[in-house]
């Protein structure tokens, strides 16, 4: 059977997924996605996403890839599912691409923004679902610092769930952008790397929220990164105010730009 490569660049709400990949007897944003696809195509279709998100971790950019009949255009693919999908997904647009995409292994770059609310209004019922509500003092300046020690080529290991790469993995990213900004409301926490490792970017996040306090110095990121695990890194940031920005590729791959 003839068949096209398509890229889908997805919105959804993660409050109610338990992640990104599909688990037997478990609600996922893969599993919907597959459900959804397969339907329309009238067989079994793979999704397969950029990487995968945690439980509860929201998405304005996440990228997937399927192989489905010819027929399907992307703008028509992207029309039909978004008429099937649940309210908490949503496909913001599709592209054809060359036959040898692949969705994670082609992937150049990922972003991540994590959003934490420090007025008042942040408890409320309408930001709280999407943003860290946080009470306390917090300096931005030093916020700004520590950021500055995950730029560049580092092992991660001491910021990521033991377990979750082979151990024969090195861990190490190389991270172009960390950058804290203020908005009305509060702060963001911008980062962009080649990888990200579970749960890299809540325990990165905790541990500068722990040196906004002032209960930890902006250098600890940086010796940090030369531990072998994640036994002196802080809490992990919750995962609901945690959003998948975008995912980069080359433009080569690409077959149209619609």
């Amino acid at each position: 059977m003839v068949s096209r490569s398509v890229q889908l660049v997805m919105h959804y709400d993660g409050a109610r997924f338990s992640g990104w990949q599909r688990q037997p007897g478990e609600r996922t944003v893969q599993g919907v996605l597959e459900a959804a696809v397969s339907k329309l195509c009238g067989t079994p279709v793979a999704v397969v996403g950029a990487g995968r998100t945690d439980a509860g971790v929201h998405a304005r950019g996440q990228a997937a890839g399927a192989r489905v009949p010819a027929k399907w255009t992307a703008a028509t693919l992207r029309r039909s599912m978004n008429a099937i999908l649940p309210d908490d997904v949503w496909i913001a647009t599709a592209f054809e691409m060359r036959e040898e995409f692949h969705p994670r292994y082609s992937a150049i770059s990922r972003s991540y923004s994590y959003f934490v609310g420090t007025d008042d209004l942040a408890s409320s019922p309408f930001r709280s679902r999407y943003e860290l509500a946080w009470q306390k003092a917090v300096d931005l300046s030093r916020l700004r610092e520590s950021a500055t020690h995950i730029i560049g080529e580092h092992s991660f290991r001491a910021f990521a769930v033991k377990g979750t790469a082979p151990e024969r993995d090195d861990h190490r990213c190389t991270v172009t952008r960390a950058a804290w900004r203020e908005r009305e409301g509060g702060l963001v926490f911008d980062v962009q790397a080649d990888r990200f490792l579970h749960h890299m970017v809540r325990f990165l996040v905790g541990t500068m929220l722990d040196v906004g306090q002032g209960r930890r110095e902006p250098r600890v990121i940086a010796e940090l990164l030369d531990q072998d695990d994640n036994s002196k890194v802080s809490p992990p940031a919750p995962s609901h105010a945690l959003f998948l920005e975008r995912v980069e590729y080359p433009k080569d791959l690409y077959l149209d730009t619609a």
